[in-house]
């Protein structure tokens, strides 16, 4: 494995999108971490849920709150986390997070290991969650997402 080439992103750079209820951009995509992590950004809007409860099979994520209020159900516990707070989802546990609060909430999300990001890709290229449907989203007949980005989302 190479050294990756030096990255600096402003604060508009990098490719985004839109997942259904909130933001990505992509800051570091695994291929340029060895494919140890992933980095992307979600912008939420108020009170938005970012996703149902789920449940990751290979990877940790651990959200860093930038701005807003996020709050998160982690197994059975519920925390909140405000800016400078990291919120750990380990893998295997059950979990979904949203946008505690009345105003705009901002995260950066680390994905260990990557892969988990590519989802997020197909998923910005069907046009988001409510567009691309259910048989889209893996009704275990459809292959519309790649099967990586399936298997991630267990």
């Amino acid at each position: 494995m190479g050294a990756s080439a030096p990255k600096v992103l402003g604060p508009h750079d990098g490719h985004a999108g839109f997942l259904g209820s909130i933001g990505v951009r992509f800051m570091i995509e695994g291929h340029e971490a060895g494919d140890r992590f992933s980095l992307v950004e979600h912008p939420m809007p108020a009170r938005a849920l970012a996703a149902p409860m789920h449940r990751h099979s290979r990877e940790d994520e651990y959200s860093y709150v930038l701005e807003g209020s996020i709050g998160a159900l982690l197994g059975d516990t519920v925390v909140l986390g405000n800016p400078g707070d990291l919120i750990f989802k380990p893998r295997n546990q059950w979990h979904t997070f949203w946008n505690a609060g009345d105003k705009p909430a901002r995260i950066l999300e680390i994905i260990s290991p990557a892969g988990f990001e590519n989802y997020f890709h197909e998923l910005v290229d069907l046009g988001g969650g409510a567009k691309a449907g259910p048989q889209a989203l893996g009704d275990g007949h459809s292959m519309t997402l790649s099967a990586r980005a399936k298997e991630s989302w267990k």
